[in-house]
């Protein structure tokens, strides 16, 4: 049976009431959750993006749930801090939080003042990241002299397992790349083909671990409000692709969007009134080999969807995968 995520996402809704969403994921039956780590919402119609660092210490203290986050260390994340802030998690929290860690985009990054490297510099640079943060986890004295400095660090607070370090990829040649070093896999997306592609890409060039996949759903009592709060809140999919790693501003999100692009929303988002749909497409997911899925709905008031979760939706996932 697939394992039921929430993603509890800063870019839309403010931190305290976000604690209280996945706080009552956990009622509604979800077995575990995971967060954004943003400095920047997607666009202005967001408008928040808290730390996720101190939430997720609040929402593992407050919960039962196991937590993942997708984090960028490199830039505006010196990855020597980035060891500390997983290893305190981990230590406080053992066997529940796992980070997964991507090459970022200029949003979150471009604050620090350094020059944003292009594709294949970002990769080289997460790759010895991956490897500082794995060998502090470990309990080691680190020098590094390579795409960013490390000077005899050591983090003194472990747990007693490290916690397992994820690769965030979009795409199947990313898949590729990570497998040599991950311990397991998130992708986005709702489209079973395009999935089951980055899956496979990992899992043939020898990736092991868990493979999760963040499905963004806007689920309504009607197809046009389910396709106005996409609109309004997840319109930023509609942008080019080949943007989306490079803009450094929600408003320029906005400004190359096009919410009125049905087509492009419906890439982006499953739209629908129907849980039978979600549900069904939940568990072609998992037919086309996720192991966890997070659903992320994206509106910003949670209620109703978190009330259908409990209500039927989760049991009708669990009933078909």
């Amino acid at each position: 049976m697939v394992f039921l995520g929430y993603h509890a996402s800063h870019e839309q809704i403010p931190p305290s009431q976000l604690l209280a969403d996945v706080q009552e994921a956990e009622r509604a039956g979800f077995d575990g959750a995971m967060c954004s780590d943003h400095l920047a919402p997607w666009g202005l119609p967001q408008g928040e993006s808290g730390y996720s660092w101190s939430w997720l210490g609040a929402a593992l203290a407050t919960t039962s749930l196991p937590f993942g986050t997708v984090t960028a260390p490199g830039q505006r994340y010196h990855p020597v801090i980035a060891a500390q802030a997983i290893a305190t998690l981990g230590e406080m929290f053992p066997g529940r939080f796992w980070p997964a860690l991507g090459s970022g985009e200029a949003l979150n990054e471009h604050v620090t003042g350094d020059p944003w490297p292009p594709k294949g510099e970002r990769q080289e640079r997460l790759l010895q990241s991956a490897t500082v943060i794995r060998r502090l986890l470990a309990g080691e004295r680190v020098d590094h002299d390579g795409m960013f400095q490390v000077h005899d660090a050591r983090v003194w607070s472990r747990p007693a397992q490290p916690p397992p370090l994820r690769a965030a990829a979009a795409s199947a040649p990313t898949a590729a790349w990570a497998a040599s070093w991950a311990d397991g896999l998130i992708t986005v997306g709702h489209d079973p083909d395009a999935v089951s592609g980055i899956l496979t890409a990992y899992r043939d060039a020898g990736g092991t671990g868990p493979c999760a996949v963040q499905m963004h759903v806007s689920l309504a009592g009607s197809e046009t409000e389910a396709l106005r709060i996409a609109a309004d809140q997840w319109r930023h999919s509609t942008a080019p692709a080949e943007l989306m790693w490079d803009i450094m501003q929600p408003e320029e999100f906005d400004r190359v969007s096009d919410p009125d692009d049905v087509d492009a929303l419906r890439r982006g988002v499953l739209v629908s009134a129907d849980e039978s749909e979600v549900a069904q497409r939940v568990a072609a997911l998992a037919a086309a080999g996720a192991d966890e899925v997070f659903l992320h709905h994206v509106g910003q008031d949670q209620s109703d969807f978190l009330a259908r979760c409990a209500g039927s939706l989760l049991a009708a996932i669990r009933g078909l995968s």
